[in-house]
Formats: structure tokens, sequence, C-alpha cells
């Protein structure tokens, strides 16, 4: 198995893989380009015990998945996006405030309040969404909103010298990102009107969570890349919901 890939693995899921070392910073740039096979073989995952779930109450069965769907990916995004919340609530818009308070380990009340929002709708998204036999949304939901990483990262400058992100943006192959995408895209066509709008929703999610890092910080940060994972995931399935559910 390719070490990129492995390394994509590790960081983003909890399954038990293990790696023989510290792996040198391009092989960290190049499994940025292994993120959305990553996001597809977690999400492949959720969507088979979403079917285990079929005959299991509506909302004890969104609960049950959206406990699995936290466990599996380790609530790695969970924490960006606690942190964001902080930040940007805390930094009263000055830059040099909100990345301080994004490397802050302490969760603040705000931040509490937004994980609980966003599991709150998660799971209400997923009970009108798993009756209706729509159990694909989450396959969807968990491979796009991981897809949407490598275009920030190409299309996002990284604002902190040092750290993984740092590694991740210096040495990702940009030359294949655009084919990366454009096959991606072309995949999520095969799911019909299901892959139409989870596609407009991620895209449209990416945008304006971009415009906002932009406008605070002027780039991104692996927080920011974070919770742009855990919001796009919530507007894909909130579209789906409202449209197929």
């Amino acid at each position: 198995m390719p070490l990129p890939l492995l390394i994509a693995l590790q960081f983003l899921t909890r399954l038990p893989v293990s790696l023989p070392g510290m792996p040198p910073p391009d092989e960290q740039g190049r499994s940025l380009l292994y993120y959305p096979l990553v996001g597809g073989l977690l999400g492949g995952l959720l969507w088979l015990a979403s079917l285990c779930l079929a005959d299991t109450p509506a909302l004890l069965g969104a609960a049950l998945l959206l406990s699995l769907w936290v466990l599996l990916s380790g609530a790695l995004h969970l924490d960006g996006l606690g942190d964001c919340v902080d930040a940007w609530v805390g930094g009263y818009g000055e830059r040099e405030r909100t990345l301080a308070i994004m490397k802050d380990p302490r969760c603040g009340p705000m931040a509490v309040v937004a994980l609980c929002l966003l599991l709150l709708l998660k799971c209400a998204a997923l009970s009108v969404l798993l009756p209706a036999g729509q159990g694909v949304a989450v396959l969807l939901a968990v491979w796009l909103a991981r897809s949407l990483l490598p275009l920030l990262f190409y299309c996002t400058p990284y604002v902190r010298a040092e750290g993984l992100g740092a590694a991740l943006s210096r040495h990702l192959p940009r030359q294949t990102v655009p084919y990366l995408l454009a096959v991606q895209a072309g995949l999520c066509l095969l799911f019909g009107w299901a892959g139409v709008y989870a596609l407009l929703a991620a895209l449209g999610c990416f945008y304006l969570a971009r415009r906002a890092m932009l406008q605070r910080l002027g780039g991104c940060t692996g927080d920011c890349a974070g919770a742009l994972v855990e919001l796009a995931e919530l507007a894909i399935l909130l579209v789906l919901a409202l449209a197929l559910g």
C-alpha cells in the first residue's frame, strides 16, 4: 500500500493503521491526493452501517450512525470547528488574536454550543434520510467533504510557518490536483440528482468558508480545514434531507 495512502488513513480515521516512522514532508504532501479515497472508504463503511440499521427506529438509528461516524473519524474535524468558532468569536475581527485563540487547546462555551448544534442538525438530517432509503447521503457527505481539502490547500495560502498543514501545503503535488478534482466531480454525477445536490452544497460551503478565511486570516490553518469538513458534511446532509427526504 502506498505510504501517502497509509498517512491519509492514519490521519483521517481511527482504523488500525501504523506507520514505520515519521513520514518525510514530501510524502505528507502527497497524502492529500488520497483524502478523497479515504473519504470514500469511510463513507462506504458508514453507508453499510446505515443499511444494517434499516429496521432501527429512525431517531435511534440516526444517533447510532452518527456515533459511529464520530468514532471512526476520531472527532478530528470537530476539534477544528470548535477551535475556529472560539477564535472567530473571541478574535473580534483581529487576525493575530484569532490565530492565537485557535492555538489554545481549551474549549470555550461558544465552541461547545456550536458543536452541539452541529451534531443535533446532523442527527436530525440522518433521521430524515435513513427511513427514506437515502443512506447514500452519508457516503456523499463524508467523501465530498474530504475531497474539498486538496482544493483548499491548492488555492488558499497556509498562514502558519510550521506544523502539519504547512508541510501539506508546501509539498502538495499541485499539477495533479485539478485532474483529481475533475475525477471526483465526474464520479459524483454517477449518483444522479443526489450527487448533483451534494456537489452543489459542497462547493457552496467551500466558497463561503474560504471567503471567511481569507477575510479574517488571509488564508487557512489546519483548524480551518477541519471546520470546512464539518460544515460541508452538514450542508450536504441538510440539502439532501430537504431535497430527497
